[in-house]
């Protein structure tokens, strides 16, 4: 045979020999590289290799004896070459598969599916994901069904959320978000990989009773009503007879002058306007079902209408006497969040939530036997290995899948994220 097509002979020899090889080298490089971080040298594969080989060509050779003839010599030395060039590659897959795989899979990190980078929005040079709820938003069984307003919202509603957080924190978050606007009993929620959401919610059952405070009553007084009051607000409502405060649990304003005296308010949802005609009832627990409402504003739009307050048993009877009162907004004072937010953006700090990664510098290690402070020059402000740990000290022990909350100038954040979390 011409030397063209005995190259051609050796190279089909050399695959139908090399694969057992391959696989082989491959497996050990894997193993090795991922128990003991420790790479097999070349010589070793290449000696493990010919030695497979060998055994595969004398089984060969024993059913071809053209096979042993000497002038095949070229075929047989093409088809070592072949093997060899096999084995190097199916090694360094290995190895390099071997050194990538976590070595401590958490079912957390099983859990933490991941949005599709096709759905993801920059926005400011951040991620964000807008929700899509894909079909009808189901009923929950031993509930009565949705009203339509309430679908509706849900349906139409603008859902974003940042897009580095995990699908089963996203659900939460979705879920969470859904039953705070919407004032839901019960939400549950399913988001893929696509950011499509299956939603199955229960209407609120005894909006407003439920928000009563033991002791306390919910008393409704016509008023004028400042634009801007929102559930939980507290306000002062002044009379001839009386001066009371409370915090808000209901409030509507229509822009239109409502007659009438100051009524005790039936359990109702926030937003709704109480019967004038019910007598005080209520009394913090005693069960009264509401009709589901529809979704409504958050907050109210100034003019004629009427605030709901939970007061105690004596200031709920005398603010019965009276047609109508003067509504005050009291101050809650500044957020303290928002002002160290504040301070630190004055000082050049931001703050960021990472995970500790797997094999990291901080994996299996306190906050002080890392040294995060000393090294990469971010403080720790709060962690959660088992439950969150606000401020934590050195001797707080870090594992793989934790969440931290750190504070550092922008430089000094992202060298952390690439080394340690």
């Amino acid at each position: 045979m011409s030397l063209p097509v005995e190259i051609v002979f050796g190279v089909y020899l050399g695959v139908i020999t090399g694969i057992v090889p391959a696989l082989v080298a491959g497996t050990l490089g894997f193993v090795f590289k991922y128990v003991t971080d420790v790479t097999i040298p070349g010589l070793g594969v290449v000696v493990l290799s010919l030695a497979i080989a060998g055994v595969n060509g004398g089984l060969l050779a024993l059913n071809d004896e053209t096979i042993r003839s000497s002038e095949r010599a070229p075929a047989i030395l093409t088809a070592i070459v072949v093997v060899l060039m096999l084995s190097m590659y199916a090694h360094a897959q290995g190895d390099r598969l071997g050194a990538s795989v976590p070595k401590r899979i958490s079912l957390r990190q099983l859990r933490d599916r991941t949005l599709s980078t096709d759905v993801i929005e920059l926005v400011g040079g951040r991620g964000r994901v807008s929700v899509e709820v894909a079909g009808e938003v189901n009923d929950m069984e031993g509930y009565p069904p949705l009203p339509a307003d309430t679908r509706r919202a849900i349906l139409d509603g603008d859902w974003t959320f940042p897009a580095d957080l995990p699908l089963a924190e996203l659900e939460d978050r979705f879920a969470e978000r859904l039953q705070t606007e919407l004032d839901l009993a019960d939400v549950a929620v399913r988001i893929d990989e696509r950011a499509r959401a299956t939603v199955a919610a229960a209407p609120p059952t005894g909006a407003l009773s439920k928000r009563v405070p033991a002791g306390k009553r919910a008393v409704s007084v016509s008023a004028l009503v400042p634009t801007g009051i929102a559930r939980g607000d507290v306000v002062r409502v002044i009379t001839p007879d009386l001066d009371a405060e409370g915090a808000v649990i209901a409030a509507r304003s229509s822009g239109k002058p409502e007659p009438g005296a100051a009524a005790a308010a039936k359990p109702a949802p926030a937003g709704d306007d109480p019967d004038p005609d019910e007598d005080a009832r209520t009394d913090g627990g005693e069960e009264t079902v509401a009709a589901p409402p529809a979704a409504t504003a958050p907050t109210t739009t100034g003019g004629e209408g009427r605030v709901t307050l939970a007061l105690d048993r004596s200031e709920a009877t005398a603010l019965l006497r009276a047609d109508r009162g003067r509504v005050l907004v009291l101050s809650r004072g500044t957020r303290r969040e928002y002002e160290l937010t504040a301070l630190l953006r004055r000082a050049g700090k931001r703050f960021r939530r990472v995970s500790v990664v797997a094999g990291g510098p901080l994996d299996g290690h306190t906050i002080g036997e890392a040294e995060v402070r000393e090294a990469y020059d971010v403080a720790v402000l709060a962690a959660r290995h088992e439950s969150w740990t606000i401020a934590p000290d050195g001797s707080q022990s870090l594992s793989a899948g934790d969440d931290l909350f750190v504070v550092g100038s922008r430089d000094a954040l992202d060298r952390f994220a690439e080394v340690a979390a």
